[in-house]
């Protein structure tokens, strides 16, 4: 899979993909990583790649004719290719996105900068993501959240073939939920101690326990999620109960 990520700091990255598994992934040639300096692609002798917001407003925002130009200029035109730009008012990334996204031979992303984009770019884009309801001061920390979150999902990256099924987020028979509580050594620890079915040696009552831990765990922290699990579980009970 190939990643271009446009950007005015490129190097803001540098360092990030070389470490542990994303390093691997690179050496393995699973993912290619390009960078467009979007500079490159400003208007005139000083590469100018904003102006001021029409109709007032603090700050710069980014020329929708320079974004077009440094998107075209990146497209392959083959294979299943999209583009997706950062902005606040995206849609929220989810592990379902990283998903569809891990399914891709190549992903265009477009960092955001200054009080973002010329309105008129999501013409050419497919994917407006905003990765959290707060603000950053632009979009390369959450370009680099997409390309961690989305390597990690592709085929033979993760050693452990089945490393991403049981964790946070998955899908599971019960929805997406939160991935049940870990514990390792030592057994107790200032005097709280592992939860005695972990230690019994039972993997059906060990995988009940987790099971129920997760959807609790679910309940209480996320309970958006848990609506969505409930109505996940109400329809398969439905579905069973049309085959009776």
């Amino acid at each position: 899979m190939r990643f271009s990520i446009i950007t005015l700091f490129p190097e803001m990255f540098d360092g990030v993909f070389n470490h542990s598994i994303l390093s691997r992934a690179l050496k393995e040639n699973r993912i290619q990583i390009e960078f467009i300096n979007l500079r490159k692609f400003g208007i005139g002798p000083h590469q100018i790649v904003d102006d001021k917001p029409y109709g007032g407003g603090v700050g710069m925002v980014l020329r929708v004719d320079v974004l077009h130009n440094a998107i075209k200029s990146t497209k392959l035109h083959k294979g299943n290719e999209k583009v997706a730009i950062f902005d606040a008012k995206g849609e929220p990334y989810s592990q379902s996105i990283a998903e569809s996204f891990s399914k891709l031979d190549h992903l265009i992303l477009v960092c955001g900068r200054y009080e973002g984009f010329d309105e008129r770019i999501k013409n050419y884009v497919d994917f407006s993501i905003s990765i959290g309801d707060y603000i950053l001061t632009g979009g390369e920390i959450p370009a680099m959240s997409v390309v961690d979150s989305v390597t990690r999902l592709i085929p033979h990256v993760l050693k452990k073939e089945h490393a991403t099924e049981y964790e946070s987020f998955s899908q599971s028979s019960h929805g997406r939920i939160l991935e049940h509580a870990q514990y390792t050594r030592p057994e107790v620890y200032d005097e709280k101690r592992v939860p005695e079915v972990l230690l019994s040696g039972h993997d059906a009552n060990v995988k009940e326990f987790r099971e129920k831990q997760a959807l609790q765990l679910t309940k209480i922290i996320r309970p958006d999620i848990s609506e969505s699990t409930n109505q996940v579980l109400s329809e398969a009970r439905a579905a069973e109960k049309s085959k009776e």
